[in-house]
């Protein structure tokens, strides 16, 4: 309870912080407007955010674009149903959230960028990994690990549970999906960061690392799902994961 108040606290002092404005860029992908923010120079990194948030909410507040933005050309995006991009009808989502990613980096000229997830943005990612590998150099996945195609169901929302404006997309999740074999296939750096109170290391990240071995797991201490991305821990896990990336020289083109 006092650690949700804290945080609930930092993002109404963030709102009222004339700093935390940016000027809106947007472009249209196939129809869907989408609205997107650019910080700072340098290798590209795209942030895709989780459900029910934005780019903002879940990147600029917690301080992790200035943090990246020192070093790399930052790129947030407000996913289709999201923050200030259009909100489409039902059958909209799943993968052509995938390609709005795709279409974004077409619209900015890049034929390849570091991406990092976090929650949906991590399903979004992984599916990417699978359908656009050459777009990639690096993976940073984020509260979010495999769903397995094999069993997992699309998610539905019943009448009076949960309706409301994002409830389209989070019935296509399934959509996200890969297979055992897709996941052994992709070829492109991976990292996972994920805190050790939430419950999706449980049931997405540890199969992950059961078929991928060589995906290192950074675990951040005594973060749930709902906090991990105002914790100074990940911040900086995040930096360092692309830091490591750039270093090693993962999948580096020139655009």
């Amino acid at each position: 309870m006092i650690r949700r108040f804290l945080i609930l606290s930092t993002v109404a002092t963030l709102l009222l912080n004339p700093a935390f404005a940016r000027e809106d860029s947007s472009f249209d992908s196939d129809g869907v407007k989408i609205r997107y923010t650019i910080d700072g120079d340098g290798e590209p990194v795209i942030l895709v955010h989780g459900s029910r948030a934005s780019g903002g909410l879940n990147w600029r507040m917690p301080g992790i674009v200035d943090r990246l933005a020192e070093k790399y050309r930052v790129i947030t995006l407000d996913a289709r149903g999201h923050g200030k991009s259009d909100q489409p009808g039902p059958g909209e989502y799943g993968v052509k959230m995938v390609d709005d990613v795709v279409r974004l980096m077409d619209h900015l000229k890049l034929d390849t960028a570091h991406i990092a997830g976090y929650s949906m943005g991590g399903m979004i990612t992984i599916k990417m990994l699978a359908m656009h590998p050459d777009r990639l150099r690096s993976a940073t996945i984020c509260g979010m690990g495999w769903m397995n195609a094999a069993d997992e169901s699309a998610r539905k929302i019943t009448a009076g549970e949960n309706q409301d404006r994002y409830a389209d997309s989070v019935n296509q999740f399934g959509d996200l999906a890969i297979t055992e074999d897709e996941l052994k296939d992709i070829q492109v750096p991976m990292i996972i960061i994920v805190g050790d109170e939430d419950g999706l290391y449980e049931r997405r990240v540890k199969p992950m690392v059961a078929v991928r071995k060589d995906v290192p797991v950074v675990l951040i201490e005594g973060a749930n799902h709902m906090s991990c991305v105002f914790d100074d821990s990940f911040r900086e896990a995040v930096r360092e994961a692309i830091d490591n990336h750039v270093s090693t020289g993962a999948r580096l083109t020139e655009d």
